[in-house]
Formats: structure tokens, C-alpha cells, sequence
């Protein structure tokens, strides 16, 4: 009888504590869970989509986008602000291969003359993302867009931040311009 007695009660706090962890994270992806919602520049956002960026046979990193209220295109999501990329890394990434990637979609999504424009703000981001390293398997990189500039973040922990909210719009081209890093991901990212 005791026992009975003893899982009756245990029972519905087991049942509570799993459904408050599941309500904690909206989704998981690639073994990664995400949060439902993140707090950015003090405004809340949610979960607007999120994918695998693949390269070659590598799963390199998860993608997520968080935004104010879910939008389904990229003139939806430059309407809104704050906004977070954030990248959970899913293998050991050394710093000039994460910045090379940044910088090639970036230049696959701008003319020359609109990378000549960005250059400035480029640099300044290439030397914060130099600035972590290597990233390690787990390492969670985010990019906030908040305030007309783009904030670092390694860790959950602040690096630095490039000004120009023109550079935040060119820089989430990266994910979801005309010629995205990877056409599944963009739509992922976009809820798809």
C-alpha cells in the first residue's frame, strides 16, 4: 500500500516537472533544444524558426532567428527590432572559418560596392569574432540586432558590438537574402 501511495504522489509532480522543462524549449533541433523565448536590448522574442547549417558533410552549427513575432520573409523580419541570430555550434569551428563564412554570404548577398560600403563595419566585426577563437561543440554565438547595432555575444556573455543598423540588415542577409548560406536553413529560420 505504502508504495502505491508513494508513486500516486510522485506521479503528478514527475508529470508537472516534464511538461514545465518541455514548455521551457520550443523545439530541438539537431539534438540542440532552443529556448521559446530570449529576452534582447529588454523586449521579449520568440522563436521564429531554426535549422542545421550543413557544409559538405558536416553539420557545422544550429541557426536560429528570434524576433518580436514570427515572420515568414525577410522584409517581415528587417521590419522588426531587436532581433537575434543565434548559432549553437555542433563541431569544433576554428575563427577564421567561422568569420570566412560570414563574409562570403555576406559578399553573395551585396554588390561590391555595397561590400565596400560595409567594410568598416566588417573589419570591426571580423576582429570580435577572431576575438573567441576556436568554437568549441556547444558554444552558442549570437548576433543581437538591437539599437541599430549588432551585438556580439559568445557564451551568453558580451564581446563587443559594431554600430550601423544598415550593417544589421546586410548581415542577415547572411540566412535570409536572396542567395542564402543554405536554402533549407533560410527556410527553417523563417518557420518553414
Amino acid at each position: 500500500m505504502q508504495r502505491w501511495t508513494f508513486r500516486r504522489a510522485i506521479a503528478p509532480a514527475a508529470l508537472a516537472a516534464l511538461l514545465t522543462a518541455a514548455a521551457a524549449h520550443a523545439a530541438e533541433v539537431g539534438g540542440v533544444k532552443l529556448e521559446e523565448r530570449v529576452s534582447v536590448g529588454g523586449k521579449e522574442l520568440v522563436l521564429n524558426g531554426a535549422g542545421i547549417r550543413s557544409r559538405a558533410i558536416f553539420k557545422v552549427y544550429v541557426g536560429a532567428l528570434y524576433l518580436p513575432a514570427k515572420a515568414g520573409d525577410l522584409a517581415a523580419t528587417l521590419a522588426q527590432s531587436p532581433r537575434r541570430v543565434q548559432m549553437t555550434l555542433l563541431r569544433n569551428v576554428g575563427a577564421d572559418d567561422l568569420v570566412g563564412a560570414l563574409v562570403d554570404g555576406m559578399s553573395a548577398n551585396h554588390s561590391p560596392a555595397e561590400m565596400a560600403a560595409l567594410k568598416p563595419q566588417t573589419d570591426q566585426l571580423v576582429a570580435l569574432m577572431k576575438s573567441i577563437g576556436e568554437a568549441k561543440t556547444g558554444d552558442v554565438v549570437t548576433l543581437d540586432l538591437v539599437d541599430g547595432e549588432t551585438r556580439v555575444g559568445h557564451n551568453g556573455k558580451p564581446i563587443g558590438a559594431v554600430a550601423g543598423a544598415g550593417f544589421a540588415d546586410a548581415l542577415i542577409r547572411i540566412w535570409l537574402g536572396d542567395k542564402p548560406v543554405q536554402a533549407d536553413l533560410k527556410k527553417a529560420m523563417l518557420g518553414g
